[in-house]
């Protein structure tokens, strides 16, 4: 089965806003014209990539962006007081809230069953407990709230500025998470989109992906824990390709793309280190995926402290 994962990239006001995503299976149904997902910085739909895991708007952010985000946390924490020091090992639990958006006839349910697994899914991985090179990063999930809607349009993920708005619950610190069924896995935003737009931040996930879905390949719940690796201010490990700033974790081994299944000694860069398939934030099978590294936790930690406190 193909699928893809991809990059939303929009420039607001002169500063890089970027949004990831994955997308999924590719029997689902096509891109939805309207959608802000996998566009490309001028608006229009991202031409197809057959590479990898399949279709999707696979540019990254360019060095120029890269840098500017870094300049921007940097100076936030600085004007907050907080050294570096001070941001690292942050311990957090953050509330979260499900939107089950269904169609209406009820199609896209998930179990409450399949949530509680969600959020074990989600404590499990970012405690670093599915390998021993995995990071405990400290960060801590428990469920808040679930709410259930019946609505075609929301079900497919259109008119989603719209419904994250009326629906979104808590503060910068809460996790929404609306469950659709739509062209992609997952799309997600970045901490540092909220203040320019908070009652969209959260992130988007197909109901198939939940633990026990029917996601073939994507139904361990990993979608949703590479989205908030995202809404936590995480890149793709293949940000940047072959180059020393990759994804602005040094102890992420640069790759030139993203990873299909799980190819056990890939080396895509001539950089030291064999590509980072296991990482929940390669595009590897849902089975390959079983850690953050301790660069990916020290990231969080400072983007959490400038963003979500």
């Amino acid at each position: 089965m193909r699928v893809t994962k991809c990059l939303v990239l929009a420039l607001v006001a002169g500063a890089a806003t970027l949004n990831f995503g994955l997308a999924a299976p590719a029997q689902a149904r096509p891109m939805d014209t309207g959608s802000p997902a996998c566009v490309t910085p001028t608006g229009h739909d991202a031409a197809a990539d057959a590479r990898g895991r399949g279709h999707g708007d696979t540019r990254t952010v360019t060095p120029r962006q890269q840098r500017a985000i870094e300049k921007r946390t940097r100076a936030i924490l600085r004007d907050k007081g907080i050294t570096r020091r001070e941001t690292r090992r942050t311990s957090a639990v953050v509330p979260v809230y499900f939107h089950k958006m269904l169609s209406a006839t009820g199609a896209g349910d998930v179990t409450s069953a399949q949530i509680n697994a969600q959020i074990a899914e989600l404590n499990q991985d970012f405690a670093g407990q599915e390998s021993a090179a995995a990071a405990d990063t400290g960060f801590t999930f428990q469920l808040a709230g679930v709410d259930t809607y019946y609505n075609n349009q929301w079900h497919r993920d259109k008119q989603s500025s719209t419904y994250r708005a009326r629906t979104r619950q808590g503060g910068k610190n809460a996790l929404n998470i609306w469950l659709v069924d739509f062209a992609y896995l997952g799309v997600a935003t970045f901490p540092w989109d909220y203040a320019r737009n908070p009652s969209i931040d959260g992130i988007r996930v197909q109901y198939s992906s939940l633990p026990g879905g029917s996601a073939t390949n994507y139904d361990l719940g990993k979608t949703t824990t590479h989205e908030a690796g995202h809404w936590f201010g995480l890149y793709h490990t293949f940000q940047g390709g072959c180059t020393t700033t990759n994804d602005s974790v040094s102890d992420t081994p640069a790759q030139s793309s993203s990873t299909t299944g799980c190819p056990a000694g890939r080396d895509s860069c001539s950089l030291p280190g064999l590509d980072p398939i296991h990482n929940y934030m390669d595009y590897s099978y849902d089975s390959c995926y079983n850690q953050f590294t301790p660069g990916q936790s020290a990231r969080m930690d400072s983007m959490w402290a400038a963003y979500r406190v």
